[in-house]
């Protein structure tokens, strides 16, 4: 299977995302990048087919009530066959508790119960470059972005930021889309020593007027209000992908909601699994 996606998408403020499927999938592979983070591929075609760059699904490993809920993760990879059809979708997991180390032991054959896809995409650039800035697990939504860019020959430059060179995954995928790499890790182990935010201000200064790049953005949200505040200060849009936590992915349970200034002047709590998970950087309220 080669690892595309369609070579535009749609921008939310005109079209809303189509109605998510909820599948019964198996798991193709599992590759275990470390002994915490691994890449699962699973066949759910139903849901790649709708997948937009930045939507995310809510998946669990049995059909049990332990765990009860479901848990969100970015599509990562659109996996289609040699004529071009959808056959699977990959996500960038890191084992941090029950579920996600669930998902890390899985096997070829397993089942996984997939729903989605869900929330709002990325829009795509209205002019310029486009800059991803990725902290950790945040790579998760850019591989499918960074391909969508790549199609509309949108010059992409990726910031990535990890603790160790160890933890900077996918490098070679990037590299062949021809998407330009800023590395930084915070022990100096590969590329710029500090945190991602570091280059991408030097970056951002060295322009010469607003509206030149889109900057997007997902990781730690300390990082995303970092990043959100860079771009605001040197006129550049950003939109940010935000990490909450969800327990339904539908809008039902309201445990996922953001502030968000309106265009009345009043901040209002949004649910990110709706009305997100990317928002404009610069209408979040950062806490």
């Amino acid at each position: 299977m080669t690892r595309t996606t369609p070579s535009g998408f749609c921008r939310h403020d005109i079209l809303s995302p189509v109605p998510p499927v909820d599948v019964r999938a198996t798991v193709i592979s599992n590759v275990r990048l470390s002994r915490d983070y691994n890449v699962l591929t699973i066949a759910a075609p139903e849901v790649g087919a709708l997948t937009e760059p930045g939507q995310f699904v809510m998946l669990k490993t049995t059909d049990a009530s332990d765990p009860m809920l479901r848990r969100p993760f970015s599509v990562f990879e659109v996996l289609r066959d040699d004529l071009g059809t959808v056959r699977a979708i990959s996500i960038l997991n890191k084992r941090a508790g029950r579920t996600t180390g669930l998902l890390y032991g899985l096997e070829a054959g397993d089942p996984v119960w997939c729903l989605g896809p869900l929330g709002l995409p990325f829009n795509p650039p209205s002019s310029g470059e486009a800059w991803m800035v990725a902290g950790g697990v945040g790579l998760a939504p850019f591989a499918t972005l960074a391909e969508a860019l790549v199609a509309l020959q949108v010059p992409t430059t990726l910031f990535y930021g990890a603790r160790t060179a160890d933890e900077l995954y996918y490098l070679e995928f990037f590299d062949r889309l021809g998407v330009k790499l800023v590395l930084t890790t915070e022990d100096g182990g590969a590329g710029v020593k500090g945190r991602v935010t570091g280059p991408l201000e030097e970056s951002l200064k060295g322009l010469g007027g607003p509206n030149l790049v889109t900057v997007y953005a997902c990781g730690p949200e300390p990082m995303l209000a970092a990043v959100a505040r860079l771009a605001e200060r040197y006129g550049q849009p950003s939109e940010v992908s935000m990490e909450r936590t969800m327990g339904c992915g539908l809008g039902g349970c309201y445990s996922c909601v953001v502030p968000v200034k309106h265009a009345d002047g009043q901040t209002r709590y949004v649910r990110s699994c709706i009305g997100g998970p990317v928002f404009d950087g610069a209408t979040v309220v950062w806490e």
